[in-house]
């Protein structure tokens, strides 16, 4: 169950929302709003944020979530909401300093994107990926998301997203050192989730507070995938 995050921290999450198609098969965006509202996140990485053919419009109106108090990550255009279905949303509590798209490698087109944020807990920056299928594409992957980010300036990095590793972590861990994979919790498929699809990677100079998997009605109907938050503070 998800609890309010304590003072001096920031809560962070990641849905694949599978553009807002239920279980049920039925595209619902207000439902997923409904999970976006329960995470009590800051910051949220969304995947499949939009219609997979051209012009790929967003498959969670704008309007719908800006009226519930989110500000959109402006990484879309021509209507989606973000990159390769790649979306951030973030609220008040947080300011956007400044946005960018990553450009990932693979049979299939992918991409990620990343933000910096000021924040109680000083300037963050947060990745939202969706990696591949095949194994030896999230590793290349992996390594193209670590050599963007690299030169930047150092500032304290969170990773959140679909990273489809069914292996509990290994291959996460030797492709990305620089980055500390929180525990894995299983998330996938919603109903009864098995696999660990959905994970948060810290630097090392952030830790987790708590962390879990959010499973809350309507979560378990909303997506194939459930939410993984955590909260954050500095070392």
């Amino acid at each position: 169950m998800t609890t309010t995050p304590p003072s001096r921290s920031l809560r962070i999450a990641s849905y694949n929302i599978q553009k807002c198609m239920g279980s049920d098969l039925r595209r619902k965006p207000a439902r997923t709003l409904r999970v976006l509202e329960a995470l009590g996140a800051d910051i949220i990485t969304l995947q499949e944020a939009d219609k997979r053919l051209p012009p790929r419009p967003a498959a969670l109106p704008v309007h719908l979530v800006e009226d519930h108090g989110w500000h959109v990550v402006p990484l879309g255009g021509a209507g989606s909401l973000g990159w390769h279905g790649n979306a951030m949303l973030h609220r008040d509590t947080v300011h956007l300093h400044r946005f960018d798209r990553l450009t990932l490698p693979g049979l299939e087109p992918r991409g990620a994107v990343l933000a910096e944020f000021d924040t109680d807990l000083g300037r963050l920056r947060v990745v939202g990926a969706h990696l591949g299928l095949l194994a030896q594409w999230r590793r290349r992957q992996l390594h193209a998301l670590m050599r963007q980010t690299a030169p930047r300036d150092p500032v304290p990095t969170i990773w959140a997203g679909d990273f489809n590793d069914w292996d509990r972590g290994p291959l996460l861990d030797r492709a990305a050192p620089a980055m500390r994979f929180l525990p894995p919790r299983p998330s996938f498929p919603a109903p009864a989730p098995v696999a660990p699809l959905d994970r948060i990677a810290l630097s090392p100079d952030l830790r987790a507070l708590a962390y879990d998997v959010h499973d809350k009605r309507p979560a378990k109907t909303a997506s194939d995938h459930l939410a993984v938050w955590a909260d954050i503070t500095r070392v």
